[in-house]
């Protein structure tokens, strides 16, 4: 009997607090639904917009290897204008600036780096463009828009192509001193399996001695 009465008691309790509080619970239940509706919603359009910018991508390049320069670049420039925040697009910037760059366009090619370094959500495909994009600006003699672009904080990862490019740089401009620091510092930060390290160690040793400029 006291079981039936504690119960009772509980049950009027529940009733009142529910009186109390409906509007706010079901208020954060349509809070929590909504919020599973906008996760389910973002989470298929993300899906299928991967899988646009993947066929866009399919089609960039197929054009490219037919070499149908107006086809490719104008597949990049949709891919970038419409999904410029997934891999696809930025693969094809890089891809398409070398295209140009073949074909003597070299503002284009710079266009495409520009864009790849500065909106690749990829850190790896941005570093790789900023490497580059200071390459081209070098043979355009640049040489202080070059050393700009690379300049930006930069993992272990990238350290020996950046600062191997910047020696480069360096040379072009005289200032064999400091391109010989930069071409050390390449090497210091290159593993034994860096391909680049015979090159970098030419370039190094053609300066001559530290104390020879």
């Amino acid at each position: 009997m006291s079981y039936d009465l504690q119960e009772q008691e509980q049950v009027e309790a529940l009733k009142a607090w529910w009186k109390d509080n409906s509007g706010r619970v079901n208020a954060v239940a349509a809070a929590i639904l909504v919020g599973v509706v906008a996760y389910q919603g973002w989470n298929w359009y993300t899906q299928r917009a991967a899988k646009e910018a993947s066929a866009m991508y399919d089609q960039y390049e197929q054009a490219a290897v037919a070499k149908d320069a107006k086809r490719s670049k104008e597949a990049a420039s949709s891919l970038i204008e419409k999904h410029g925040g997934t891999v696809y697009a930025a693969l094809a910037a890089l891809r398409d600036a070398k295209t140009s760059l073949d074909a003597g366009d070299r503002d284009s090619a710079r266009l495409r780096l520009r864009w790849a370094a500065d909106h690749a959500a990829q850190k790896e495909i941005a570093l790789l463009a900023r490497v580059r994009l200071a390459g081209v600006l070098l043979d355009d003699k640049a040489y202080d828009d070059a050393l700009k672009v690379l300049d930006v904080d930069v993992p272990d990862a990238f350290a020996t192509e950046f600062a191997d490019r910047r020696g480069d740089i360096l040379v072009a401009q005289g200032k064999p001193t400091q391109a010989r620091a930069a071409y050390s510092e390449a090497l210091a930060k290159a593993s034994p399996q860096q391909p680049l390290r015979p090159l970098i160690q030419l370039k190094l040793d053609s300066l001559g001695p530290a104390g020879g400029a």
